[in-house]
């Protein structure tokens, strides 16, 4: 899925995305809107993760 097919769908996958970062809070997955930079960048704030664990976590969960 690209930026823009996630950017698209962003409204029907912010459950999903809540449910698996749990830690995300509701404002912080509403201020993502898609953008998966955004999201990349909160999982790996949140979490302590490295850069690339984090992409590669929100690429698997974006290609799923």
């Amino acid at each position: 899925m690209s930026n823009t097919v996630l950017k698209g769908k962003w409204h029907e996958l912010k459950g999903s995305a809540k449910t698996k970062w749990g830690k995300l809070t509701d404002d912080e997955v509403d201020q993502v809107d898609g953008n998966a930079e955004r999201l990349i960048g909160l999982v790996q704030q949140k979490y302590g993760k490295a850069r690339d664990a984090a992409e590669k976590e929100v690429n698997d969960w974006i290609a799923s």
